[in-house]
């Protein structure tokens, strides 16, 4: 029972991670109704970027991850600004071998570094373990854990109280009524790929705590694509909830079920969850995330 509560807090934490890569997906598409098939090369960058600053450079961990993060969203809305743009109004194809192409270059250019080509690295956390009654736990857990609560607060007060969220609700509704009510859809679209790309970076940084930083790190946006589907792709909560609910059954899986079968499971249950509910868990909540 011990052992199986440990793995649970453990899911949730990896969980938390899947839905703020997700929660990335769903910003962007519901801004611009494009995929992007680069977050999971956002997401390492920003984790280098910070341990770069941080070991290289020598700056404090906290100012060094916010450098990074927001260094990565503002690479983010040079993207749009550059490319992406020029891809309004044509085939999604178009957008979504762009996202594939500048993450392939990003990936390029960070392995271009030695240093970053062939060693693993760990952000360091001033607590390594924290006892809670029986149960011994990673400090990053929690980390990533509290991290993700404080980051869905925040979001839902940016999109529900302020006027630049406000705009953002209203050109995920309908792009064209938005801009007959004044909103500056080209600026909004640079902002949602600027936050995307800023929430990747950050899924990132609380990743690395808790796993090791290396070149593969991105392949995680594999698996939290299924959640933001499952979430219905147009919502926040739901994005979330799918993350979360994803890394659970994973790490159950893993204590349950063969070495190795916990990787199928979430495209398992990605096409279980599109037979059962086709327009994903959170169509119903959409509403309530915008």
């Amino acid at each position: 029972m011990l052992a199986a509560a440990q793995v649970l807090i453990s899911g949730v934490a990896l969980g938390c991670v899947y839905g703020l890569v997700a929660l990335s997906f769903v910003l962007i598409y519901k801004a611009t109704e494009t995929v992007s098939f680069m977050q999971g090369e956002l997401l390492m960058t920003g984790a280098f970027g910070a341990l770069g600053l941080h070991l290289g450079a020598g700056w404090p961990l906290g100012a060094a991850a916010l450098a990074a993060v927001a260094g990565v969203a503002l690479l983010g809305a040079v993207f749009e600004r550059a490319a992406l743009r020029r891809a309004v109004g044509r085939p999604h194809l178009v957008a979504v071998l762009l996202t594939f192409g500048l993450g392939l270059m990003l990936r390029g250019a960070v392995a271009s570094v030695p240093a970053a080509a062939q060693e693993t690295y760990r952000l360091p956390v001033a607590i390594d373990v924290v006892q809670l009654g029986p149960l011994t736990l990673a400090a990053g857990q929690l980390l990533v854990i509290g991290a993700t609560v404080l980051i869905a607060v925040v979001l839902a007060l940016f999109f529900r109280t302020t006027r630049v969220g406000l705009a953002l609700r209203a050109l995920s509704e309908d792009a064209r009524i938005a801009a007959l009510m004044g909103v500056p859809v080209a600026r909004m679209h640079t902002l949602a790929w600027a936050l995307g790309a800023g929430l990747a970076a950050l899924a990132g940084l609380l990743l690395a705590p808790i796993t090791f930083i290396h070149l593969n790190m991105g392949l995680i946006a594999l698996k939290a694509f299924p959640a933001a589907v499952l979430g219905g792709l147009t919502s926040l909560p739901g994005a979330l909830a799918a993350g979360i609910f994803l890394g659970v059954a994973e790490a159950l899986a893993g204590l349950a079920l063969p070495e190795g079968v916990k990787d199928v499971v979430p495209y398992v249950l990605l096409m279980l969850g599109l037979l059962l509910f086709p327009r994903g868990f959170g169509a119903g909540a959409a509403g309530a995330g915008r």
